[in-house]
C-alpha cells in the first residue's frame, strides 16, 4: 500500500505544549533554536524521556494559565493554545519517530512510552470542560464576530474537535471515554509493533527460485544454490511477479498474509469492539457514524454511494481481466481442471505484459536506480514548485542511511525533511511521510516545516545499487508529494497546517502522473550498467499496458474499503463475524473472485485497518480530486512553473486555512468532477 503519513497517526494526535521556548529552560538534544534541527545521532533514550516530561509538565502548566485568564481573547485563548499544540504534537511526534526507526532498542521502547503519555494527556485536555467553556465563552465576543476567515475557523474546528474528544460527556462517561481511548490506543502499539517484528523468511533452493531475477537472487543468496528471502513489502512483488515456480508463489502468500497472525488477529477484534463502544457512548450509532463527522464525506451513507457506485462501474471489466489471467494461466501450464488463485494474478499479469505488450518490468527495473531517480524526481519538484533542495552533509541522524536536506525558496529556508528509505530489523515495514514539525509563525520568525520519507525500498548490496520498479517509482514520487504538502505550509498556526484526512492523499496522488511522461521519466531513467536512457519505445509500450487488469486492481482496493465499512460501520456486537469469514461474505456480496485463501489472515498485518479506521475510501475519495487537477497541468503543460507555483500556494499550502472544495474550485477554475478520475481507470 502506499501510505503517506500526511494522514498518519501523528496527526491525528491531539496535544500540547510550553508556551514559551524551551530551550530557555531545559539543555536538551531534541529542543532546539528556531529551526535548527536536533542532533539525533548524539540524543539518547534519556534524552528522549525527559523531553518527553518536561514538555507534558509545561502543557500542564501552560492549560492551566489559559483557564486561569479572565478576559478571553483571540490571542490569549487561541494562539496560545495553538503555541501548546505546536510543541507537544512536536513532542509527540518525534518519539513516534523513534519508536518507528531508532536501531537502539531502548529508544524505541522510550519513544513508544513518551508517545503513549502524550497522548493520554492529550486526551485529558480535549475533554476539559473548563478549557472547553472558556474558548466557548470567546465564540460569544465581539472580537470572534470580527475575526478574519482563517482565524474563525480555526476556532470553530477546535471547539468542534473538543466536543468530538468528550467534552460534554458526564463525569463516568468521560473516564469511560479515557479509559477506552487509552486502551484502543495500547492495542493499535501492541498490533504495529507485532506486525514489525513479524521475522519470516521463505528458504529455496535453485528450483523454488526458477524465475526469480538474477539480481534478486543475488541479492538473497545464503550459499550454493540456497537463498533467504525475507517476507517484507519489499521482496513481495519481486517474488509474486516473477517466480514461475506456483508453490513458491503459494508458499511466500501464505507467510506474508500470516504475519502477527497469531497476536493480532485478537487485537483486531478488540480494537473493533472498543471503537464501537466509544462510539456509543460518544452518542453515535457505529464508529464510522462518529469518525466521518469531521472528514469531507461527512457520513457512512456518502461513503456507501462512492464506494458502490464504483463497484458498479469496475466490475464488468474486472471480471473481464480476470478471465484473462486465467486464459494466461492455462495457456502456460495447460491446466483447465482447476480456477486462478490469488497468488497466480500478479504473476500472469506480468506474464501479460510481457508477452502480449513487450513490457518486461524487471528490465524496466535496470533503468530506475534510487539515487538517479532520487535526483530526477527532486528535478521535477523544484522546477515544478519554484524550490531548491540543499543535501546537508554530515547531518546528524538516527541512522546512518539516513540523509537530510533542507529546502529553500529564493534563498530563504522553508522547510527539512529526512529520507529514511530501507528496510531493516525492528523499523516500521510501510511507506510514509511522517511530519516532524508544523509550520507556525513564532516571536523570532518562523518556524519551517519538517517531515521524513519513511522507505522500504530494495536495499543496494556491494555489487547492486537499488533498482526500483516503475510502481515503487510511483510510491516514491506519490510519498515525496506528501514531502512537499508538509513543507509548503505557510500560515501562521499550526493547527491549520493539516487538511482533511479524506482529501490529503490527493496532493501527493497528483505527481504520480509525471513517470507516465516520457519527457520527465528519459530525463533521469538510465540503465545502471550502460547509461542507456529508457528507450522512447519501452515507454510507449508501458503506456499502451497502463490499464492492463485496471478492473481487478479497483476492485481489490472496493474490496478493502468495503471491509474497512463492515468493520466500523455494520460491526453488530450481538452478532459478530470473524474477520475472516467477513472476507468470504464480502467476496460473495461482489461475484468477482474468491479472494480469501483459507489459513492467511490479511487483516493481521495491514497497518490501516489498525491505525486508520474508516480511512481506506480516502485513497479513491482524494483521486477524484486528484485527477481532476491535474488535468489543469495537462492543459498548461506538465513542466508549467506557473500552474505549479499556483498548486502549491493554493492546494498544498492551504492546510485548513480555508476549505478545501473552494480552494480546489479556485485552482480549477469551474466545479469539481469525476470525468478524469475515470479515465485515469481506464473504464
Amino acid at each position: 500500500m502506499r501510505f503517506s503519513y500526511a494522514l498518519s497517526i501523528l496527526t491525528l494526535t491531539f496535544a500540547c505544549e510550553p508556551t514559551k521556548d524551551a530551550s530557555e529552560t531545559i539543555d536538551n538534544p531534541y529542543v532546539v533554536a528556531l529551526n535548527e534541527p536536533v542532533d539525533f545521532a548524539n540524543a539518547t533514550a534519556d534524552d528522549l524521556q525527559e523531553y518527553g516530561e518536561y514538555t507534558i509538565n509545561q502543557s500542564a502548566k501552560a492549560v492551566a494559565d489559559i483557564k486561569a485568564v479572565s478576559t478571553p481573547t483571540f490571542e490569549n485563548i487561541f494562539g496560545t493554545f495553538d503555541d501548546i499544540s505546536n510543541n507537544m504534537s512536536t513532542a509527540s511526534s518525534k518519539s513516534f519517530l523513534m519508536y518507528w526507526t531508532s536501531p537502539d532498542s531502548v529508544i524505541r521502547a522510550t519513544g513508544l512510552a513518551g508517545y503513549k503519555r502524550i497522548d493520554s494527556l492529550s486526551t485529558g485536555i480535549y475533554s476539559d470542560k473548563a478549557l472547553y467553556d472558556k474558548m466557548v465563552s470567546y465564540t460569544e465576543t465581539e472580537e470572534y464576530a470580527s475575526l478574519s476567515e482563517k482565524k474563525k475557523l480555526l476556532v470553530d474546528d477546535l471547539i468542534d474537535g473538543f466536543e468530538l474528544s468528550g467534552v460534554s460527556l458526564g463525569e463516568e462517561d468521560l473516564v469511560a471515554y479515557k479509559k477506552l481511548n487509552k486502551e484502543i490506543n495500547d492495542l493499535t502499539a501492541e498490533y504495529a509493533t507485532n506486525m514489525n517484528t513479524a521475522n519470516e523468511l521463505l528458504i529455496l533452493n535453485e528450483v523454488g527460485a526458477e524465475g526469480l531475477p538474477e539480481n534478486f537472487k543475488k541479492t538473497y543468496a545464503s550459499g550454493e544454490g540456497r537463498y533467504e528471502v525475507p517476507v517484507i513489502n519489499a521482496t513481495s512483488g519481486p517474488v509474486m511477479k516473477n517466480s514461475s515456480r506456483e508453490m513458491t508463489r503459494k508458499n511466500y502468500y501464505m507467510k506474508f498474509y500470516n504475519r502477527a497472525s497469531d497476536k493480532n488477529l485478537a487485537i483486531l477484534d478488540a480494537l473493533v469492539q472498543k471503537r464501537y463502544e466509544l462510539a456509543q457512548l460518544m452518542g453515535y450509532d457505529t464508529y464510522a457514524d462518529y469518525n466521518l463527522v469531521p472528514k469531507m464525506a461527512k457520513n457512512p451513507d456518502n461513503v456507501w454511494d462512492f464506494v458502490n457506485g464504483l463497484v458498479e462501474a469496475s466490475t464488468d471489466k474486472a471480471i473481464k481481466d480476470l478471465e484473462e489471467l486465467d486464459q494466461a494461466r492455462m495457456n502456460s501450464t495447460g491446466r483447465t481442471d482447476s480456477l486462478l488463485d490469488p497468488w497466480d494474478i500478479s504473476y500472469y499479469k506480468n506474464e501479460i505484459l510481457k508477452t502480449e505488450y513487450n513490457v518486461d518490468p524487471e528490465e524496466i527495473r535496470n533503468y530506475l536506480p534510487m539515487d538517479d531517480c532520487l535526483e530526477g524526481m527532486f528535478a521535477v519538484y523544484q522546477n515544478l514548485l519554484n524550490l531548491e533542495f540543499k543535501k546537508v552533509e554530515n547531518g546528524s541522524v538516527w541512522h546512518e542511511e539516513v540523509d537530510m536536506y533542507e529546502v529553500y525558496e529564493e534563498g530563504r529556508l522553508k522547510g527539512r525533511f529526512y529520507l529514511d528509505l530501507f528496510p531493516r530489523p525492528n523499523k516500521e515495514t510501510w511507506f510514509y511521510c511522517v511530519p516532524l514539525v508544523s509550520g507556525k509563525a513564532k516571536e523570532g520568525g518562523y518556524e519551517v516545516p519538517e517531515a521524513m520519507l519513511l522507505g522500504n525500498f530494495t536495499r543496494p548490496t556491494e555489487t547492486l545499487p537499488s533498482l526500483l520498479s516503475h510502481g515503487e517509482l510511483s510510491t516514491l514520487f506519490h510519498e515525496f508529494g506528501h514531502i512537499m504538502d508538509k513543507m509548503a505550509y505557510e500560515g501562521e498556526f499550526s493547527l491549520q497546517s493539516g487538511s482533511k484526512s479524506d482529501f490529503t492523499e490527493a496532493m501527493s496522488q497528483i505527481f504520480e502522473n509525471w513517470i507516465w511522461d516520457y519527457e520527465t521519466l528519459s530525463s533521469f531513467a538510465r540503465h545502471y550498467e550502460t547509461g542507456e536512457v529508457l528507450p522512447e519505445e519501452t515507454f510507449n509500450n508501458m503506456l499502451n499496458a497502463k490499464n492492463v487488469s485496471s478492473g481487478y486492481s479497483s476492485i481489490r482496493s472496493l474490496r478493502n474499503c468495503i471491509y474497512d465499512l463492515n468493520l466500523y460501520n455494520l460491526y453488530d456486537p450481538e452478532n459478530k463475524i470473524s474477520t475472516d469469514d467477513l472476507w468470504k461474505k464480502i467476496d460473495e456480496e461482489m461475484g468477482v473472485m474468491n479472494g480469501h485463501v483459507e489459513g492467511t489472515h490479511y487483516q493481521a498485518s495491514w497497518i490501516h485497518i489498525n491505525t486508520h479506521p474508516v480511512y481506506y475510501y480516502g485513497y479513491l475519495w482524494s483521486d477524484v480530486y486528484a485527477q481532476d487537477m491535474f488535468s489543469v497541468f495537462e492543459k498548461n503543460g506538465l513542466q508549467d512553473q506557473a500552474t505549479g507555483v499556483k498548486y502549491r500556494k493554493l492546494i498544498l499550502a492551504n492546510g485548513s486555512q480555508r476549505d478545501v472544495v473552494e480552494a480546489v474550485e479556485e485552482f480549477l477554475g469551474r466545479p469539481s468532477n469525476n470525468e478524469a478520475y475515470m479515465k485515469s481507470l481506464g473504464l
